[in-house]
C-alpha cells in the first residue's frame, strides 16, 4: 500500500497523475484509489497550520517487483512531479510513501516496513479504511483499531 500527498503547486492534479504514474508501474496493478482528504502539514516540530495544507490519499497495488524496486519507481514518479528533497518532512509537490508490502517487514534503514509511523496519522488510516475495512498494518494490527487509537474522527 502506497500513501499519497501533496501540499505545493496543483496538489489535487498532482495526486490524480501520480495515480494514475502507479498505475503504469511495470509488473504492476493499481487496486484501488481512496479519495483524497485534506489535512494539516506536520513537520518536525509538530502539527503546523501556517503551512500549506495537504491533500492525502492511499492507494492499493499489486506488483511482483522487489520492495525496493517498487521503491525505486516511487521516487522516480516524486521525481516527475517535481519533488526535490531538501529537509526532512518539509513542503513538498508530491511525496510517496510505501507504507505495506504484503506482511514484509524490514528494519533496513533504506526502506522500513512497515512504515514506522502509518500507525499514527489518520491521513493514511482514514483513507486506508475507506477503500480496505479489514486492512492490517502487519506486526501492528488491525487499521480501524489503530484509527480508533487516534484523536478526531475517521473520515
Amino acid at each position: 500500500m502506497v500513501a499519497l500527498g501533496a501540499n505545493l503547486g496543483a496538489r489535487a492534479r498532482t495526486i490524480t497523475e501520480a495515480i494514475a504514474d502507479l498505475g503504469r508501474i511495470p509488473l504492476t496493478e493499481l487496486i484501488a484509489a481512496a479519495e483524497p482528504i485534506e489535512s494539516i502539514a506536520l513537520t518536525l516540530g509538530g502539527p503546523d497550520a501556517d503551512a500549506p495544507r495537504y491533500l492525502n490519499t492511499v492507494a492499493i497495488l499489486e506488483t511482483r517487483l522487489a520492495p525496493t524496486m517498487l521503491l525505486g519507481y516511487l521516487h522516480a514518479i516524486e521525481g516527475r512531479h517535481g519533488r526535490v528533497r531538501r529537509e526532512r518532512w518539509g513542503s513538498r509537490t508530491l511525496d510517496l510513501d510505501l507504507i505495506t508490502y504484503g506482511d514484509v517487514r524490514s528494519d533496513d534503514p533504506a526502506l522500513t516496513l512497515p512504515h514506522p509511523r502509518a500507525a499514527e496519522r489518520d491521513f493514511v488510516l482514514d483513507p486506508w479504511l475507506s477503500i480496505d475495512p479489514d486492512a492490517v498494518l502487519p506486526g501492528v494490527g488491525a487499521v480501524t483499531d489503530l484509527r480508533g487509537k487516534l484523536p478526531g474522527k475517521a473520515s
